[in-house]
């Protein structure tokens, strides 16, 4: 079983790596919920399978996923929010849509500076090591 979770949790660690460069790269709705969902699964993969990594250290690993979901679900509420209007027939020139523009524009770059960070620092290479994969 434990052979079973490692590759498991390295397939799930290897997509988030990419979903993380597609992000960085592209910042798009698409990629940022793609981004999302491989953070999701990566997560429930280090929960359920808690016993079968050394210690404790999936506990920051989740808390580092934690966080990186949070700051994509600040762009990714304004991408619903956009859509939403727009199809409720609000014009993209009124102040509300304007606003929620200019703050996802805002929430992009930071999220895409982040991510280019984690890029940087070689996450995925820490996180295998940290987790035995």
């Amino acid at each position: 079983m434990r052979d079973y979770v490692r590759l498991q949790t390295r397939i799930l660690l290897r997509h988030l790596a990419s979903q993380v460069n597609r992000a960085a790269r592209t910042g798009d709705a698409e990629a940022i919920h793609d981004l999302r969902v491989a953070v999701r699964r990566l997560s429930r993969c280090l929960r359920v399978f808690a016993q079968f990594y050394p210690g404790h250290s999936w506990k920051p690993v989740r808390r580092r996923l934690a966080g990186l979901m949070s700051a994509c679900g600040s762009v990714r509420d304004r991408d619903i929010a956009i859509a939403l209007l727009e199809m409720a027939g609000v014009p993209p020139a009124s102040p509300l849509v304007r606003r929620l523009d200019a703050e996802r524009r805002a929430a992009g770059r930071d999220l895409r500076r982040e991510l280019r960070r984690w890029k940087k620092r070689g996450f995925s290479r820490q996180w295998r090591a940290r987790l035995e994969l």
